[in-house]
């Protein structure tokens, strides 16, 4: 081997990759060009081959050569595995802060559309059940309308000392709601449509079943804090439901199968927003709604609170700079 020779046709890509490194370890990735990050890959394995041969032939190149290879390599890897993982945590942030809220806005219709088949189910329960009690037993539990009815009480308190088994509870259930909703999208929505309006029955007539009972007032406060994000959650999966129908039923300008793609992906978008908030709207109605140490009208205010946070959030437009 002519280390001589060797090193003056390799240290041009030694020289090269160490420059882009350096550019990125003072300005970041976004100073590189396309074709500049192609060629830091290229040039990362180039020079991990050359450190290999060096190694090999450390009694002709030298110590210092193979040490500063070393670096070199060592430096490369760091920009381009571990600058990679960072860049992902950077896109998922980036996408809760202005992607998700730019997909509710842009599948808006849709979330509204299954909003309005819920409270279709609520108002046909209400209607129905203030003039025949034989529907209200259709559509609620027997149980709790003994409960309510029988017993003048809520359901409630039976959370209360297991918090953390109701919370894991609650978020499973509620989890298998939305997907089901979502998965509903290939049964060209009939079953997300079903679903929803199933949901909205039972919504509203348990709210008929308190309200005949003078229970409204601590029932909705046990619903507010918890419901601001778990039945929002329900309305934008079924808008992603929705959105598959879409995509097999009119395909518009795209092909079938690219419209199912197109609209398959905006529903899993809205379904990643949906996760985080049925966990957090478990864990508040594990803990915080059924507590009676909280005041009713705090329970209220906390609701409120939320459902006004969601829609700002939900309203963010990017900056455009």
């Amino acid at each position: 081997m002519n280390v001589k020779r060797w090193i003056a046709r390799r240290e041009p890509n030694w020289k090269q990759l160490d420059e882009l490194l350096t550019r990125i370890e003072k300005r970041g990735l976004r100073s590189l060009s396309t074709q500049e990050i192609k060629s830091l890959a290229s040039l990362y394995r180039s020079v991990s081959a050359d450190l290999a041969r060096a190694r090999t032939n450390q009694a002709q190149v030298g110590n210092t050569l193979v040490q500063d290879l070393q670096r070199l390599t060592s430096r490369g890897y760091s920009q381009i595995y571990q600058g990679s993982r960072k860049q992902d945590w950077k896109t998922a942030i980036d996408f809760y802060k202005w992607g998700l809220p730019a997909v509710v806005q842009e599948t808006f219709g849709y979330t509204a559309i299954a909003t309005g088949i819920f409270c279709l189910g609520g108002l046909i329960a209400w209607w129905f059940s203030w003039r025949d009690p034989q529907f209200l037993e259709m559509i609620v539990p027997d149980h709790l309308i003994r409960t309510v009815r029988d017993d003048g009480r809520l359901w409630m308190g039976s959370i209360l000392g297991i918090e953390p088994e109701a919370a894991s509870q609650i978020m499973t259930n509620n989890l298998g709601v939305t997907f089901r909703a979502v998965a509903g999208g290939m049964t060209l929505g009939l079953f997300t449509i079903f679903l929803l309006f199933m949901n909205g029955l039972l919504i509203g007539g348990v709210g008929t079943l308190v309200g005949q009972n003078n229970l409204a007032f601590p029932f909705w406060a046990f619903v507010f804090p918890h419901g601001s994000l778990e039945l929002p959650a329900i309305f934008f999966s079924g808008g992603a439901g929705l959105l598959i129908a879409r995509g097999i039923l009119f395909p518009g300008q795209y092909r079938r199968i690219d419209a199912i793609k197109v609209y398959s992906l905006k529903a899993a978008q809205l379904m990643f927003g949906v996760i985080p908030m049925l966990i957090v709207a478990g864990v508040i109605e594990g803990f915080f709604s059924p507590s009676p140490i909280v005041p009713d009208p705090l329970k209220y205010f906390a609701g409120i609170g939320l459902f006004i946070a969601l829609i700002r959030y939900c309203s963010r437009q990017r900056e455009h700079v």
